[in-house]
């Protein structure tokens, strides 16, 4: 997946205008806007309902990203 993103969304672009906090930080906002910052998976039997080849994944788009924090949230009886 990194190669594939930072292949089409690479760091050090001269039509990039937010540049203040590194080279890493618009591609990383453009990365996470592709993929998305929340996903809805359902609970069967009290486990995560995922397909044979699914899974969870938490990426970094920024080259030495600060730390951060998995909120979840269940909704249901």
């Amino acid at each position: 997946m990194e190669k594939y993103f930072n292949k089409f969304i690479p760091e050090d672009n001269l039509f990039y205008e937010h540049i203040f906090e590194g080279n890493d930080d618009m591609p990383a906002h453009i990365k996470s806007s592709v993929i998305g910052q929340s996903i809805s998976i359902r609970i069967t039997n009290g486990k995560f309902n995922l397909g044979t080849w699914q899974g969870i994944y938490l990426g970094e788009h920024r080259n030495y990203g600060g730390n951060r924090k998995i909120v979840v949230t269940i909704f249901g009886e």
